[in-house]
């Protein structure tokens, strides 16, 4: 069939030239070409290994697992973290000159007056933590958390600072730090997913699924969203007419036929859509016991504040804990409600009231249990807020300068307060830490080199925190 007159359209062989050959044929060649690097590329798992087999860290961890909880939209450092005094004495007044000189940003008009922090503060516990009237519960752990108040980032709209945050890059695409996480350790479970995630808040995240996005690692690696009742993920029950035994035989025989493609393609997408059917066929099983907050204890569900069968902040933060104790690797919780341009003072006691309680509990029940020593507890959004007002006399912009974040066990020092900002909490002055030294340090503790946790793709080989970041030592217990 591909006779000299077709393969030339009506040509005359001898009137083929290079010229021709590339012009005609370059489509082709590309393809032949892109193939190959995406075979180079894709690496799967060998035929019947679990790709998500636990592996070894670079070099002794301390944290095995961690539980992020991601406070999105940005909450106020300035009324719950960094106390400023110097900043109620200028409330209504413009900053002074040299605070914001040549400091530009989209929604900041330079004839915004200062806003006076609206909480008290108080010191708690023998670290003498300073933390708000607002975080009570919070206060009864403060000796167990360490509060990092010089954290900036590079970005100060919502969805690429959540993405930058969450990935190490403003841009989408990029791996999340739970799939990197899962990439280079695996995961203890066999019956649940390695990362799942959860979503609490008003709305869903500005950068969505990003958030929690394998990237261009293999999609086993991305985050599973799980419900707070019922089925964690949307048919996992199987429909009437449908018995366990025919289920299986038919999971057996697409499972044949999928090994029999990986074995010819070494696609790992193949090898996670293996994984994919089988963990939801014994997810079946294990699911509705993980489900079943009514197996607690009522001084447990108390602590927590707690109700089975009711989806909030706390159901998923004791489901959180229920996770880590069957294997997960690695769960977050995203709470998209802290953007308070306007209704300040009331949003803040709604949210601290709706999340302070079960963050505390989450710490103070994983300590009893002897879990908090291996497991890291992360508490923050993608940035802080403004010193100066917004939405009349209630309300703080965007502020990626320098914002406060929280962090408990894993092998981060108990205890700490790390970093300063100037008196009005405008920008971040000792031992500051960059997005990308945090997720430097946050591998460190779980025994990963971030400088070796890598992925070849587009013939480079990437990271989280890309060609920067240093391990900040003084987080380290």
């Amino acid at each position: 069939m591909n006779s000299p007159t077709h393969f030339n359209r009506g040509r005359d062989p001898r009137e083929v030239t290079r010229r021709w050959f590339f012009e005609q044929c370059g489509v082709g060649l590309g393809a032949i070409a892109l193939q190959q690097l995406l075979r180079q590329n894709a690496v799967a798992a060998p035929l019947g290994e679990n790709p998500l087999a636990p592996k070894q860290p670079h070099f002794k961890a301390k944290a095995k697992r961690v539980i992020y909880l991601f406070m999105a939209g940005g909450p106020s450092h300035l009324e719950l973290f960094d106390n400023k005094p110097e900043l109620a004495k200028w409330d209504g007044k413009l900053p002074p000159a040299e605070l914001i000189k040549d400091y530009r940003a989209a929604f900041i008009s330079p004839n915004s007056t200062l806003l006076g922090p609206k909480f008290k503060f108080a010191r708690h516990g023998q670290s003498g933590a300073e933390l708000s009237e607002l975080l009570p519960h919070l206060a009864g752990v403060a000796d167990n958390i360490a509060v990092v108040k010089s954290i900036h980032s590079d970005a100060f709209n919502h969805a690429p600072a959540q993405i930058f945050m969450n990935t190490g890059s403003v841009q989408f695409g990029r791996p999340s730090f739970g799939a990197w996480t899962t990439y280079g350790l695996g995961s203890v479970s066999s019956d649940l997913p390695a990362y799942v995630v959860f979503s609490t808040g008003s709305k869903g995240t500005s950068g969505g699924a990003s958030n929690w996005g394998n990237g261009f690692l293999p999609s086993i690696h991305q985050g599973t969203m799980f419900r707070s009742t019922g089925d964690p993920v949307l048919y996992l029950s199987n429909p009437k007419g449908v018995d366990a035994q025919m289920q299986r035989d038919s999971l057996d025989s697409i499972k044949r036929l999928n090994e029999k493609r990986l074995a010819v393609t070494g696609d790992p997408e193949i090898a996670t859509r293996i994984n994919s059917f089988e963990m939801a066929y014994r997810m079946q099983t294990s699911a509705p016991e993980l489900m079943d907050l009514s197996k607690e204890s009522k001084a447990t569900l108390d602590m927590y504040g707690a109700e089975p069968g009711k989806a909030n902040f706390a159901s998923s933060c004791l489901l959180a804990r229920r996770l880590v104790e069957r294997g997960v690797r690695f769960v977050q919780i995203f709470h998209e409600a802290w953007d308070h341009h306007g209704g300040l003072v009331g949003g803040l006691k709604d949210q601290c009231g709706k999340t302070d309680k079960a963050s505390a509990a989450l710490v103070k029940d994983l300590k009893e249990r002897g879990l908090l020593e291996d497991t890291l507890v992360i508490w923050g959004g993608e940035f802080g807020r403004t010193p100066m007002v917004q939405g009349g006399n209630d309300g703080r912009d965007h502020h990626p300068n320098c914002f406060s974040m929280w962090f408990a066990g894993g092998g981060v020092k108990p205890g700490l307060t790390l970093g300063g900002s100037d008196e009005f909490g405008f920008h971040a002055t000792t031992d500051k830490v960059h997005v990308h030294d945090l997720h430097a340090t946050l591998l460190h503790l779980l025994g990963l080199d971030h400088e070796k946790l890598t992925y070849r793709d587009q013939g480079r080989d990437f990271r989280l925190t890309d060609v920067h970041g240093h391990v900040v030592q003084k987080m380290l217990a």
